[in-house]
Parts: structure tokens; sequence; C-alpha cells
């Protein structure tokens, strides 16, 4: 399928299959909203009423008021693709996506599908001497 055809699918329609998916592995509705809000800054509000209209799915992507500054550590293969090295933005967007579900249909950590820093206390051995090194410690 070529990129414009995906571009072009109707959003409510592409949201339902992504709901399916994680919910016939346990996971739920809100769950994969919460996802979708992490990745594109939309609020509760506004993702329900993309779904009660037509939308294609590149203007869902394009018209996304704050795409997630670390979505760039979502890393992996979707569809034999490695999501990293797309180098098409609006489809690498839509990959991102659908790595995320895959991610939580697979049962992983909300805290890790959604690249939550880490705090102070969960920094790397690396981190904590670096740190500790620096303080002259």
């Amino acid at each position: 399928m070529g990129n414009e055809k995906i571009y072009q699918m109707d959003f409510p329609k592409v949201y339902h299959l992504l709901v399916n998916k994680a919910e016939r592995k346990g996971r739920t509705r809100q769950e994969v909203d919460e996802v979708v809000r992490w990745l594109t800054g939309y609020s509760q509000k506004e993702l329900e009423g993309m779904l009660e209209r037509p939308v294609s799915y590149g203007d869902f992507f394009g018209n996304a008021p704050a795409l997630n500054e670390n979505r760039h550590l979502i890393k992996g293969v979707v569809c034999g693709v490695r999501v990293e090295d797309i180098e098409e933005p609006l489809m690498q967007e839509i990959r991102y996506l659908d790595k995320l579900v895959d991610e939580l249909a697979k049962g992983k950590a909300m805290d890790k599908i959604l690249r939550k820093s880490k705090t102070p206390l969960q920094a790397t051995g690396y981190q904590a001497c670096n740190a500790a090194e620096q303080r002259g410690l």
C-alpha cells in the first residue's frame, strides 16, 4: 500500500483497529487513548472529537497540537521496517503510533511505553558514577 493511501485512511477506522488489537491482548481503550495523547498532544476531548467526524490519518497527525519531543526514543520494527530509519516524517509518526500500540499489546509497562524519564534514583551506574565524580566523591 502506498503512503498516500495510508495518509488518506479514515482515522476513526484505524483507531478502532488499534483499540481492538490492544483489547485482544487484555489492554484497554483508555490505555490506547493515553498512548495517542502522549504521542500527539491531543486532549481526551480533542481525541474524542476526531473520532466523531471524518478525518484522514494524515490530517490527524498533521494537525497534532504537540508531537511529543521524546518520540525519537521509540525504536524497533513495525511491518518489517525500523521506525527510527523511516525518512518520510508523516509515515514515521504513523509508525511510531503503531509501535506504541504493539508495545501495549505485548504487555509492556505504560511508563516504559511512554518513555518516562528516569528519576535521579533510577540513574544508570554510569550516570551515578559521573555525578559522584562531579561532586568530588
